[in-house]
């Protein structure tokens, strides 16, 4: 083991990012949540409600993502690459951004219908944030991280099942939406949707970044 690598491990590190991770990811997975619910009711009402409460943890998770850049500025010792600090922390906050993106353009477009695809697409991105979260609870635990992996592994196969819902409800689309207004509606929105699975697989990126620096 090289000296440098030597006193990477002997120099105290400071852990107040580990909490502020677990925080953001907490609030990605109410956004999911919500977002799942929102195509299991409904009346107009309650889905006007989960928009808005959508972009509540949308700006909550604004914030927790700017106070973990502010402390990345301050903070001299990391507890692991600052480079993948930052990664982590953007990548986070824009698998719930485009979860928002979904709900704004449900509320400014108006589509006629809510194609099965878009619940399809939902359960994965929940699944996803699910996993996320698991990850970076074990994220402290870089000696054992096994669990991280498995997650990681989980996040990349959402992704995959979620490109093969895209691909085949765009294919119907444009088979069988006659209505070329509508058409670009719906679109948009599956867009925003399989993005989501694809800013998830980012995170995984990175944690398995951080894995193999670990080692």
């Amino acid at each position: 083991m090289g000296l440098s690598k030597i006193l990477h491990f002997l120099t105290p590190k400071e852990k107040k990012f580990y909490p502020m991770f677990e925080e953001s990811t907490e609030n990605l997975v109410k956004g999911a949540i919500l977002l799942n619910k929102y195509f299991l009711v409904a009346d107009s009402d309650e889905k006007a409600k989960i928009i808005s409460s959508i972009k509540e943890h949308e700006k909550i998770g604004d914030d927790i993502t700017h106070r973990i850049y502010d402390e990345l500025n301050k903070t001299f010792i990391t507890p692991f690459d600052r480079e993948d600090i930052d990664k982590l922390n953007g990548s986070i906050d824009d698998v719930l951004d485009l979860i928002n993106s979904f709900c704004q353009k449900v509320r400014n477009l108006s589509p006629r219908t809510e194609p099965k695809c878009f619940l399809e697409l939902s359960e994965l991105i929940l699944q996803a944030a699910r996993e996320i979260k698991i990850a970076i609870i074990e994220l402290e635990n870089l000696k054992n991280p096994k669990k991280i992996m498995n997650s990681c592994i989980r996040i990349n196969e959402i992704e995959n099942q979620a490109d093969e819902i895209y691909h085949t409800a765009l294919s119907n689309l444009f088979r069988d939406e006659k209505d070329a207004i509508e058409l670009i509606k719906i679109k948009e929105m599956l867009s925003s949707l399989e993005k989501a699975t694809d800013k998830a697989e980012d995170v995984s990126d990175v944690l398995k970044s951080i894995i193999v620096k670990a080692g």
